[in-house]
């Protein structure tokens, strides 16, 4: 993307984390009776995999996170649109491989690497954040990394980072690898979807919604992140 591109220019060093590709090896396994009989499921993506490096380099990390109900949703989207994913029937049935972590467990991911936050110098934005006010979150970006930018570079990044204009652009986002290289089901979707605050509501029954609170405030009652789960949300 545009954004991440313009900042590695201006930092050397600058480490960008796409976690959706954890997920990718976790369902990889799940989908594979015969990787599932040799071989136990991996283990969540830990920061120990990337450590030697980013240590020795002293590199600034950006973590972003998004409300997992809404992570949830895109996620059920996307397995059932990339050919590689195991494909499921229902959301109910997606939900409750989402609360057990079958293959990969999100809970896991981002505990581990906000408990090791000090160790790695990451900073952690939500999503969400850069959704409502994408410019005081390129500002807090250009903050952590002590960097500076003119008024036009900065309002070139804010332009060239919203969602629509990287859904639109190839170069910002996997359509044509995905639909070219990977292979997809159908062709009514797109890497980027929706991109939305809060489409969870408009999928999660009561009873669903409820059982993800209860396991969301049992796995991360120590995890003081701030999660916005509706677009009116301060």
């Amino acid at each position: 993307m545009y954004s991440v591109r313009t900042l590695q220019k201006k930092v050397p060093g600058a480490c960008v984390r796409f976690c959706w590709r954890d997920n990718c090896v976790g369902y990889s396994w799940y989908r594979n009776p015969r990787r599932r009989e040799a071989s136990p499921p991996p283990e969540p993506r830990r920061p120990s995999i990337m450590e030697e490096r980013i240590q020795n380099c002293r590199t600034k990390t950006f973590y972003i996170y998004r409300n997992p109900k809404d992570v949830l949703i895109s996620y059920f989207h996307f397995s059932n649109w990339v050919a590689i994913f195991e494909a499921t029937d229902t959301l109910d049935q997606f939900l409750g491989k989402f609360l057990d972590g079958k293959g990969n467990c999100w809970f896991d991911h981002i505990r581990g690497w906000y408990e090791h936050r000090h160790d790695f110098n990451i900073m952690f934005l939500s999503y969400e954040d850069l959704k409502k006010d994408l410019r005081s979150s390129v500002l807090k970006i250009c903050n952590f990394l002590e960097k500076e930018l003119s008024e036009e570079e900065l309002d070139a990044v804010v332009r060239q980072s919203t969602f629509e204009n990287m859904k639109s652009d190839p170069l910002a986002n996997y359509n044509y690898i995905i639909n070219n290289k990977i292979g997809v089901r159908n062709n009514d979707s797109h890497f980027l979807r929706k991109g939305t605050i809060g489409d969870w509501k408009n999928h999660l029954t009561v009873e669903q919604n409820e059982r993800f609170d209860m396991i969301f405030k049992m796995k991360m009652k120590n995890v003081p992140l701030k999660f916005i789960w509706d677009i009116n949300e301060q």
